[in-house]
């Protein structure tokens, strides 16, 4: 178009001498070649618009990151449903224990007699709310082979209601090792625990909550067991490695909770788990306040009824009903919530994480952890398990246990 244009002005500049009439095809020539000109550069500059550009760019990368944030929560919504749901054996096994109680049922005891040493607050008292009957028997088996004193250990295993007589079955066939003491509740078993008193139930049953009440009884130990002064909370996925006597022992400074730290530089820190667009986080909470662990929990009950910790658990509850303060799947905010400002760091020794999903955790580290946890997706009773650790779990495993064979457990 450039040369034509310099051709046609030569052209133009060499005919001005001719007559109008010789000239006027020449400039009808030249002003079709300017019209045509101006819709090419038109054109071009649209083509070549660095703001409308920049936006389209911008509103690319949007669509991107919305379809990345959207695969990311299909891909942890299905890593969930993988780590929750009931692996076919464990299924088997809880039935094969249901058909042996409903085989004998005399042999078995609906409510057996309270053992005294289950409201001793001179003994060292565990509680453990799980629905996995292996998973249990693997910590208080762990637990009892560690601890220099095993009868001084009371466990206290709450469950749901349909899967209590699974774990009484359990536990008639395979008795607590060593002499350890281990109640079986069901959580039907607390009357206080009803809609009247719990936001937790009310916004299960108005299906408000994607996490089952067992993750949420651990804010009510205090009611739970009122003749105890101390307990320490394990999860179902950790293992015993060292007599926990010594928590018994840790001074917390009047304070609730004891648990094991996990922020490191910028990392687990309050803002990975809150909302603090909302002004009661902004207003209650630092963003670089250091994020603890559930799985080895030490509480002062007394201290946590003096605190009132339930009835602050209660109004966060009631204020995140729309999910607007935290992830509603995840019961962890919560207890960051509730015990800020009340938590005393324990020794990283006592309990160390990962298990479930890091496969570089070092042996020295783990081999000097009094209680190893297998948190993450990669449980240990599962196919997925790591396969250079699931052996800290399955030594533990009663193997005598005729039922994991017929429920083709592959330990």
């Amino acid at each position: 178009m450039s040369s034509d244009l310099s051709a046609l002005s030569s052209r133009l500049a060499s005919h001005l001498s001719l007559p109008e009439d010789a000239v006027k095809p020449l400039e009808k020539e030249a002003r079709d070649r300017i019209k045509l000109a101006r819709l090419l550069a038109a054109d071009a500059k649209e083509g070549f618009d660095t703001q409308s550009k920049i936006q389209k760019l911008s509103d690319t990368v949007f669509a991107v990151g919305e379809q990345l944030a959207r695969a990311r929560r299909a891909g942890r919504m299905s890593s969930r449903i993988a780590a929750g749901s009931t692996p076919k054996s464990l299924h088997c096994l809880a039935m094969r224990l249901l058909e042996a109680r409903l085989a004998k049922p005399s042999a078995f005891a609906d409510d057996p007699d309270p053992s005294p040493e289950f409201d001793d607050p001179s003994l060292y008292h565990y509680a453990v709310f799980s629905d996995n009957v292996l998973a249990v028997s693997v910590v208080v088996a762990s637990a009892a082979r560690a601890a220099a004193d095993p009868s001084r250990h009371v466990f206290h295993v709450v469950t749901a209601p349909m899967y209590l007589p699974a774990f009484r079955v359990w536990f008639a066939r395979r008795p607590p090792p060593l002499g350890v003491h281990v109640q079986l509740l069901a959580y039907s078993d607390f009357t206080f625990l009803n809609e009247t008193f719990s936001p937790v139930l009310r916004q299960i049953e108005a299906g408000k909550r994607d996490v089952t009440l067992l993750d949420y009884l651990r804010f009510y130990l205090p009611h739970m067991f009122p003749a105890l002064q101390r307990v320490v909370l394990l999860e179902d996925d950790v293992v015993v490695q060292k007599d926990l006597a010594g928590l018994w022992h840790i001074d917390l400074d009047g304070r609730v909770n004891g648990a094991v730290e996990m922020c490191f530089g910028g990392f687990r820190r309050y803002s990975k788990y809150l909302n603090f667009t909302q002004d009661i986080v902004q207003e209650r909470f630092k963003p670089d306040a250091c994020a603890w662990a559930y799985g080895v929990n030490v509480y002062d009950l007394e201290a946590w009824r003096r605190d009132g910790c339930t009835e602050l658990f209660h109004q966060y509850m009631e204020v995140n009903e729309d999910g607007a303060l935290w992830d509603p799947t995840s019961v962890l905010p919560a207890g960051l919530m509730t015990f800020y400002g009340n938590t005393k760091p324990l020794d990283k020794s006592w309990h160390v994480m990962g298990l479930g999903y890091n496969p570089s955790i070092s042996p020295e580290v783990i081999t000097g952890a009094a209680v190893i946890h297998f948190n993450g997706n990669m449980k240990p009773w599962l196919d997925v398990a790591l396969n250079q650790y699931k052996a800290l779990w399955t030594k533990y495993v009663d193997t005598e246990m005729e039922f994991l064979t017929l429920c083709n457990f592959g330990l």
